[in-house]
């Protein structure tokens, strides 16, 4: 089989097939990387506050590396543009979202930024926003997904900036932030009797897509499997060459077999005379 595998054409077979196998081998460890997913920012990152304008630009999406930054700006609220966010819970109570749209100094093309300013138990105790200057700290979120189906008026049923943007024809940051600190008019407290919404930094566990792995140890299958094909073909052709000679010889002892002499050869005995009379 060694001799047949040195033939020019199956090393040719054979160094095709380590090549699929390589490219194959190369794909299963792209989708093993992919498998794992980065978890949140560390915390240490994270829980430095730093300019919102400096952080995240308008009209782009909120990236997990840019996600749960603590930040901070300047500017002023539109208590026009305001909404309820239903079904929020707070100390394990059930409430509401206060969110305002707010107006960031130095953010391009007077970009607004939906600010969840408190929770409140009683949609009636929303209240307004503070007038004039206003200094938010607080943690930027990505946007939620919007909620199909009606709604009451004045509330909505997801923190959706694309929904927002819509409701109140205001160009908007494609995410939100929670106000941890409302300083306004030189006087750092709360700016109403909202409760204030405080969210955490994101647990930093990182999370596996079992999808990815499934695709991962296919990947290497299809590579163990072109390398046995040609080991295949090569067998299969090894066999073939095999039957070709055992054939070859079965011609030969055929062709040296005696034939009977029909010229003067030694011929059988015939009948004797008694098998005769018989």
């Amino acid at each position: 089989m060694l001799k047949t595998a040195l033939q020019l054409r199956w090393i040719a077979g054979l160094i095709l097939a380590l090549a699929i196998s390589t490219v194959f081998v190369l794909l299963s460890e792209w989708q093993f990387s992919s498998a794992e997913n980065e978890g949140a920012p560390p915390a240490a990152t994270t829980e430095e506050v730093r300019p919102l304008t400096e952080v995240f630009t308008p009209g782009e999406p909120l990236y997990a590396t840019q996600a749960d930054q603590m930040v901070s700006f300047t500017g002023s609220f539109q208590p026009a543009d305001q909404v309820l966010v239903p079904n929020r819970l707070q100390d394990g109570e059930e409430g509401y979202w206060v969110v305002t749209a707010f107006a960031v100094d130095g953010a391009p093309g007077d970009t607004l930024i939906p600010v969840v300013r408190g929770w409140t138990d009683d949609s009636s105790n929303a209240g307004t926003a503070p007038e004039g200057g206003v200094e938010i700290t607080g943690r930027l979120l990505p946007s939620e997904a919007p909620v199909a189906g009606p709604q009451p008026d004045g509330t909505v049923g997801a923190l959706s900036s694309a929904e927002l943007a819509n409701i109140w024809d205001e160009p908007l940051y494609s995410a939100f932030v929670t106000a941890h600190e409302t300083q306004a008019a030189g006087q750092q407290g709360p700016a109403s009797e909202l409760e204030t919404v405080v969210t955490g930094p994101q647990p930093q566990e990182k999370t596996v897509n079992w999808l990815n792995i499934f695709y991962a140890v296919e990947w290497f299958v299809f590579a163990g499997f072109a390398v046995f094909l040609w080991w295949r073909l090569l067998a299969d052709s090894y066999q073939r060459s095999l039957e070709d000679d055992d054939d070859y010889e079965d011609d030969d002892e055929y062709d040296d077999a005696p034939e009977d002499d029909q010229s003067g050869g030694e011929l059988p005995p015939g009948p004797t005379s008694s098998e005769v009379k018989k």
